[in-house]
């Protein structure tokens, strides 16, 4: 039987490798760096079946582990490396053939350049879709938390593509 669970688990693991990667590239943007935190998050899911719970969401289990595995490689990296810069790159390579993939390499590089807080919010809700509450569980804040971080992820966002940042209540205000 536990065999059986055990194959059905790694399955399941298996199917989310795509979702991880993204994650993945949300803290490391070097394609080595990538593939080895994905492959040590599949490692440590899988030796740590036992643990995970079923029923319960095994994305966030996975993306709680990743994000553990990556902090902790980071702590030990300055240790070792006091000037060690962050991993993630400014530099994204876009090709210019049309004006949507342009605006896209802007954006990918301004979502860069947020601060790891901030970019793992808002790539876990806005691009893998995350809910508040996993993204809460993930991280390991409060869900208010989450909530601001994200609404400040999006204001830094616009305000570096050169958006106009709505005001809040503006369209209650009215006219005389």
């Amino acid at each position: 039987m536990e065999k059986i669970r055990r194959d059905r688990l790694s399955d399941d693991i298996i199917d989310w490798i795509p979702a991880l990667r993204a994650f993945a590239w949300t803290l490391c943007r070097k394609q080595q760096e990538v593939d080895d935190l994905v492959q040590e998050t599949l490692l440590k899911g899988i030796a740590a079946f036992h643990r995970y719970r079923p029923g319960t969401n095994l994305r966030a289990w996975l993306f709680t582990i990743m994000r553990n595995t990556f902090y902790s490689a980071s702590v030990k990296t300055t240790r070792e490396r006091p000037a060690a810069a962050d991993c993630a790159s400014t530099s994204v390579v876009v090709p210019a053939t049309q004006e949507w993939s342009v605006r896209g390499g802007e954006v990918w590089a301004a979502v860069g350049r947020l601060p790891r807080h901030y970019r793992e919010v808002i790539i876990l809700i806005g691009m893998l879709g995350e809910s508040y509450e996993s993204v809460a569980a993930i991280c390991g804040i409060p869900m208010g938390t989450v909530k601001s971080r994200l609404n400040r992820a999006r204001a830094m966002l616009l305000a570096e593509m050169g958006e106009t940042v709505p005001e809040p209540h503006a369209a209650r205000k009215s006219v005389d």
